[in-house]
């Protein structure tokens, strides 16, 4: 369960840089930052960013192991990881169906 939580922080950090380099011409800071930049660039809502964030710490938590990882938080973080990032998931979409459709005008 670690290794799929940090995958998918990591795919979407990597998903985000990607477009915050090609629409805003900037890299992002650091995994944080990649998702504020994805706001800026207009793919995701202010609100998930926010509601995202924090599954970064827990990646860089396992990933750096800067403390024991406390299994129940992990459990506890499945749940909330697949709500955000479903809700990730649907705003990139849109959004790059948006650019699509706007493109082809």
């Amino acid at each position: 369960m670690e290794r799929l939580l940090c995958r998918m922080v990591d795919l979407a950090v990597e998903t985000n840089t990607h477009l915050s380099g090609a629409l805003l011409n900037r890299a992002p800071s650091d995994y944080r930052n990649s998702f504020e930049l994805a706001h800026e660039a207009g793919a995701l809502t202010k609100e998930l960013v926010e509601r995202i964030k924090p599954s970064v710490g827990l990646r860089n938590t396992i990933v750096h192991e800067y403390i024991k990882v406390d299994y129940s938080i992990v459990a506890a973080a499945v749940p909330l990881a697949l709500e955000t990032y479903s809700e990730y998931q649907r705003q990139l979409a849109r959004f790059v169906l948006d650019q699509a459709k706007a493109s082809a005008r």
